[in-house]
């Protein structure tokens, strides 16, 4: 299990990714970046994602999105996709996630997610052991370089 405060993952920019003129379609980045939360989950909190969704009847949907497409992104180019979290609600996860190359600030998104009961249809509590796990993501007075 990583530890923080910045979970980070590398992910290829695939032809899939692009549209007509060689860059990312925007869309594409929220499914990049919903890769990076499953992996955090998996390899950050140590929870099998897949087993939380079909085991557990839980998820973790999107309830705010703020998002900044900073430069262009281009096939074969390697991105270095960073997660930290700002905030931890009763059931709220506030996240800060961001696409690098290099140097190069790609995209930026300020992301809420709700731990939700797929069975109930709403919101649910956080349970402690989940929440400490989180809470080492979380980004300090200083904050992260994202």
């Amino acid at each position: 299990m990583q530890s923080g405060p910045a979970f980070e993952t590398q992910k290829l920019i695939r032809f899939q990714h692009c549209d007509p003129a060689g860059i990312v379609f925007y869309p594409q980045y929220f499914v990049l970046f919903h890769e990076l939360i499953e992996d955090w989950f998996s390899r950050g909190l140590d929870v099998n994602y897949a087993d939380l969704i079909a085991a557990q009847r839980l998820g973790v949907p999107t309830v705010r999105i703020e998002c900044d497409f900073v430069a262009p992104s281009t096939i074969g180019e390697m991105l270095a996709l960073r997660l930290v979290v700002r905030k931890v609600g009763t059931s709220s996860i506030a996240l800060s996630l961001s696409a690098h190359a290099g140097e190069s600030v790609r995209v930026r998104i300020e992301q809420v997610i709700v731990l939700f009961s797929l069975d109930s249809h709403r919101a649910i509590p956080i349970p402690p052991e989940l929440r400490a796990r989180i809470e080492n993501f979380v980004v300090g007075e200083k904050g992260v370089a994202l």
